[in-house]
C-alpha cells in the first residue's frame, strides 16, 4: 500500500529532469583492515548504517547535482524505510512514487570496506525491492523524464516496463549482471556496465584487460551505446558510429571509499544529459563527480554538488581516443 504523503514529498508536477526506477536499501558499512577471502573470517573495526541501494544512490547523486529528480521504488513499513525516504528528500529527490510495502522489510546490503584502498564487497538482500511491479513503473514521472535511470536490483519485468514507458533517454546499469533480453536492449540508449559486468554480459573469460580490449568487447553488444566505468582508470565511451572509443581518465583525488562511485557516475551522467550536454562532455562531468564521491565514507558520504564538480573539471585530464 502507499503510505500517507509525508511533509518532505514534493508534488509530482515539479518539472522532471531525471527519474530513477530502482532499489532502496539500508547499507551496513563495516570497516576492515583487508577484505576477506572465500571462507575467511576477518575482524571489523567499526560498523554503521547508511542509506543505499543502486537506484536510490543514483537518485541522490543526481539530486545533489540539480533539480527535478524523481524516485520510483518500494520500501517496507519499517524505520529503515523512514530513513531511506528522509535521506532521499534531503538530497532534493521527489519520493512521491516510493511506495510502502506491508509485511516485507526494506532492502538491505552488507558492505565490508577495506582501509586504505577503499575497495569493497557487497551482499544485497532485496526485501521490498523485489515487490516493485511493472504497474509501479508506468507513471507520469517516468514518461516525462528527460533521462530515465535503471538498474537490475528490482524485477526484470519492471525494468522492461519502465524502459517501454520512457519518453526520454534510457540509461541502464546492468548490475547485478544477468542475461539481458534483446527486447530490453532495444529500448536502452546507454548501457553503463563496469568492466567486470561487461565481461560477464559478453560471456568472455575473466581477467584483466586493456581499455582497447574492453572497447572490443563493448562493440559486441548489439543495440545501445556503451559507457564502461573503469574505477580509478575513469570511463570508456564506445559509440556505434565507427569513431574511435574514448578513454576519459578522472582527476586525481585521495580515495577513502569507492562504494557507490559507479552510482554517482550514473546520476551525474544523467543530469548532464538532461541539461543537453553532448555525450563525451557528460562522461567527463560524470567521471569528475564520481572521483569526488570517493573522498568520503559510504555510498553518499561525499556526493558532490554541481559547484564542486565545476571547480574540479579543469583538473580532469583530456579525453584520449583509442586507436
Amino acid at each position: 500500500m502507499i503510505a500517507a504523503v509525508p511533509r518532505f514529498v514534493l508534488p509530482e508536477v515539479v518539472p522532471v529532469s531525471v527519474t530513477v526506477v530502482g532499489s532502496l536499501n539500508e547499507d551496513v558499512l563495516v570497516a576492515v583492515g583487508r577484505l576477506p577471502g572465500r571462507g575467511e573470517t576477518v575482524i571489523g573495526r567499526s560498523a554503521e548504517l547508511a542509506p543505499g541501494g543502486k537506484g536510490a544512490n543514483q537518485a541522490a547523486a543526481a539530486g545533489q547535482l540539480g533539480p527535478g529528480v524523481h524516485m520510483v521504488g518500494r520500501v517496507g513499513e519499517d524505520p529503515a524505510g523512514d530513513r531511506q525516504l528522509a535521506a532521499l528528500a534531503g538530497s532534493r529527490v521527489n519520493v512521491s512514487r516510493v511506495q510502502r510495502t506491508a509485511g516485507v522489510p526494506t532492502g538491505s546490503a552488507t558492505i565490508p570496506v577495506e582501509d586504505g584502498s577503499g575497495e569493497n564487497l557487497i551482499v544485497v538482500v532485496p526485501g521490498a525491492n523485489a515487490e516493485l511491479t511493472p504497474e509501479d513503473a508506468d507513471v507520469e514521472s517516468v514518461r516525462r523524464a528527460a533521462v530515465l535511470l535503471l538498474q537490475l536490483e528490482v524485477p526484470l519485468d519492471t525494468v522492461y516496463a519502465a524502459a517501454a514507458a520512457a519518453g526520454g533517454t534510457v540509461v541502464l546499469t546492468p548490475a547485478p549482471p544477468c542475461l539481458l533480453p534483446d527486447e530490453l536492449l532495444g529500448l536502452v540508449d546507454l548501457l553503463v556496465p563496469n568492466e567486470h559486468e561487461l565481461v560477464q554480459l559478453t560471456g568472455a573469460a575473466a581477467g584483466a584487460r586493456t581499455p582497447a580490449e574492453l572497447a572490443a568487447l563493448a562493440r559486441g553488444i548489439v543495440g545501445p551505446v556503451v559507457v564502461v566505468t573503469l574505477g580509478a582508470r575513469g570511463a570508456l565511451l564506445v559509440r556505434r558510429d565507427g569513431t574511435p572509443a574514448l578513454l576519459q581518465a578522472p582527476p586525481e583525488v585521495v580515495a577513502v571509499d569507492t562504494t557507490g562511485a559507479g552510482d554517482c557516475f550514473c546520476g551525474a551522467l544523467a543530469q548532464a544529459l538532461a541539461r543537453g550536454a553532448e555525450l563525451p562532455e557528460a562522461v567527463r562531468y560524470a567521471v569528475t563527480a564520481a572521483a569526488l564521491s570517493t573522498t568520503g565514507p559510504g555510498a553518499r558520504g561525499a556526493l558532490p554538488d554541481d559547484g564542486d564538480v565545476q571547480a574540479l573539471l579543469p583538473r580532469t585530464p583530456a579525453v584520449v581516443p583509442l586507436a
